[in-house]
């Protein structure tokens, strides 16, 4: 399997996996996607129903995950996969149990039973395998600089901590995530962790992120890499889950399942398109945003504008706050027939000339929807405090605030798209307290490992919105540049 950047030129040199999963963004400032998707086939489709049945959700994760990645031996990659995805980490054996509300057409996927409650665990917990399987056989160093509105900070953290490979710099939002999710990061003791809290929002840091890796030589002295879902290895870990949510709802192959995710940074859903493009047997993708519905917006008009950062509202839905959505790129670039100049000259110039872009009088944004099963929606504070007020005393659920904001938007979709639809669980409700009490008047039941956590001692340093700032602390704190 070979890699290309959704900005790259006809001929220009393609990459193997290992190569891009330590890359993160590729040097064009594109993101790396697949030459092309592997196709699935009934024959392949009725094995893997038998793989997860009989062997579990590790299995199933190398049997998918062997699609995307060549270059790491069979055997090497079914002990990467059996070490992230074990009973221990993730409560269950099943790893991602499925349930159905009620006797109706939803069901909840439930992805957040790993060490943080949060779905990003189950590709992060597959990164750290990855990353400290080729460091070791490359004999490299790593550091590894990431952004974070809440989930995905805590989870990259919590696989990479003591990994002495591995250096992990992750910029969040000053004031802007829950005090649990803060506790979470803040807390963590190990020397190779460094949180930074920035003055600005998410996409301020998603910014520096993306400012830090056009820094060619500061980037090849530092060996920068990246945790975000611009690192397609995050991708490939969560079409899997897909996968085995659609196996489970299912019995034949000829029977097609919905997906309603919760997103910001489009890369949860992204995950759910490249499954789709493979074919998986989806019908619709329904994209559920929060009040800042830049996402939403595109889908229903054909205009993709960027909000500056005092126009991104801090909600109850925090982690979705986000104007800027990396993975969106991946996803243009599939719908403009894979045309890297295009992409470049959408995302690389007129985002940076003019913060938007129309594609409303395109053919290929008329036949979108047919074309790709996109459908999508926004929702409130008001609806998510009304959506988890109602499963809980209707069903006995309790949700948190994106997982609500997931099925508020199914619920306006049913009847309109094939039955059932699966909604993709974000995180506990324990890591949004203040929210879940305003909606049912009770505090979210607490896993043992979390009690206590806001008391901990915390590590963290407060830096200006600015590039150059993150690089002198990086150089500052990281020692000498690591060699090749």
């Amino acid at each position: 399997m070979r890699y290309i950047s959704t900005r790259g030129v006809p001929g220009a040199p393609s990459a193997s996996f290992s190569d891009i999963l330590l890359e993160g963004l590729a040097a064009d400032g594109g993101l790396y996607v697949p030459a092309e998707y592997p196709q699935l086939t009934d024959r392949t489709l009725e094995q893997w129903r038998s793989v997860l049945a009989t062997e579990g959700y590790a299995a199933l994760a190398h049997r998918v995950l062997s699609l995307f990645i060549d270059d790491i031996p069979s055997d090497d990659l079914l002990a990467i996969c059996q070490r992230a995805y074990t009973a221990e980490k993730f409560g269950k054996p099943s790893i991602v149990p499925v349930d159905r509300i009620g006797d109706g057409p939803l069901w909840i996927g439930h992805l957040s039973n790993g060490p943080t409650a949060a779905f990003k665990d189950m590709a992060m917990q597959l990164l750290g395998e990855l990353f400290e399987y080729e460091l070791t056989r490359r004999d490299q160093q790593l550091t590894i600089l990431g952004a974070t509105s809440g989930d995905t900070g805590s989870s990259a953290e919590y696989a990479m901590r003591g990994r002495d490979r591995l250096t992990v710099y992750m910029l969040t939002p000053a004031g802007r995530m829950t005090p649990f999710q803060q506790a979470q990061m803040f807390s963590l003791p190990d020397q190779n962790i460094h949180n930074i809290a920035v003055d600005g929002v998410f996409d301020d840091c998603q910014d520096i992120v993306k400012a830090v890796n056009a820094d060619a030589e500061f980037k090849a002295a530092h060996r920068i890499g990246a945790v975000n879902s611009i690192n397609w290895a995050r991708l490939a870990a969560q079409v899997v889950y897909y996968v085995a949510l659609w196996l489970r709802v299912t019995t034949r192959n000829d029977q097609r399942v919905s997906f309603a995710v919760p997103t910001g940074n489009f890369g949860n859903i992204c995950a759910g398109h490249v499954a789709r493009e493979m074919g998986l047997p989806i019908d619709a993708l329904v994209l559920a945003t929060n009040e800042n519905n830049v996402l939403h917006e595109f889908f229903q008009t054909g205009v993709y504008r960027v909000r500056s950062s005092d126009e991104v509202a801090a909600t109850s839905s925090p982690s979705m706050d986000i104007s800027k959505a990396s993975n969106f790129e991946r996803f243009v670039f599939d719908l403009l027939g894979r045309d890297g100049a295009r992409v470049a000259a959408l995302f690389g110039d007129r985002l940076a000339g003019e913060g938007q872009f129309d594609l409303s009088r395109t053919p290929e944004f008329a036949r979108l929807s047919d074309r790709y099963g996109f459908v999508s929606g926004s929702s409130s504070h008001a609806d998510r405090i009304q959506t988890i007020r109602g499963l809980w005393e209707n069903n006995g659920v309790l949700i948190d605030p994106h997982t609500a904001d997931g099925v508020h938007v199914a619920h306006q979709w049913l009847g309109r798209v094939t039955a059932p639809i699966v909604v993709l669980e974000t995180a506990l409700p324990v890591k949004f307290t203040e929210t879940i009490v305003e909606a049912v008047g009770i505090v979210p039941e607490r896993p043992a490992r979390f009690v206590g956590i806001e008391d901990a001692p915390r590590r963290v340093i407060d830096l200006p919105n600015d590039p150059d700032a993150i690089k002198r602390y990086i150089a500052e704190t990281e020692g000498a540049p690591r060699n090749a």
